[in-house]
């Protein structure tokens, strides 16, 4: 069962999903966009073991302020001992993804479906 609920920024679509809190980011994900979406991806990773996936699908353009949410998310979820997945199917943030090395922290799935049906934690160890 889905709940959506809007975020208060055209950057971020945030809804429930078989358990999960889905962080949606749409368009360009730059530092106005990393500013507005912080929050919002602090309050959604607090609490004790939060299951959180963050979907990339709808985003045009990616930069090292993204890197930052994600990077964020990550270390907050495993402090909480909670699960992260990445939704990615885009062959430049992709790159991006492979060249700072955070694909390798944070494996990113090419569908939401595919992110979902993940056992255990996406962001856990090599």
């Amino acid at each position: 069962m889905q709940h959506e609920s809007t975020a208060g920024t055209p950057h971020l679509r945030v809804r429930q999903d078989r358990g999960y809190t889905v962080l949606e980011f749409h368009g360009e994900i730059d530092i106005v966009a990393a500013t507005e979406i912080g929050p919002h991806l602090d309050h959604a990773t607090a609490g004790a073991a939060p299951r959180i996936v963050i979907d990339l699908t709808p985003v045009e353009f990616f930069d090292c302020s993204g890197l930052r949410l994600l990077y964020r998310a990550r270390g907050r979820v495993l402090d909480q001992g909670g699960r992260l997945h990445l939704v990615c199917p885009h062959p430049l943030t992709l790159r991006i993804l492979r060249a700072t090395g955070l694909s390798r922290l944070l494996p990113p799935a090419a569908t939401l479906e595919a992110a979902l049906e993940r056992p255990g934690a996406a962001s856990g160890t090599l």
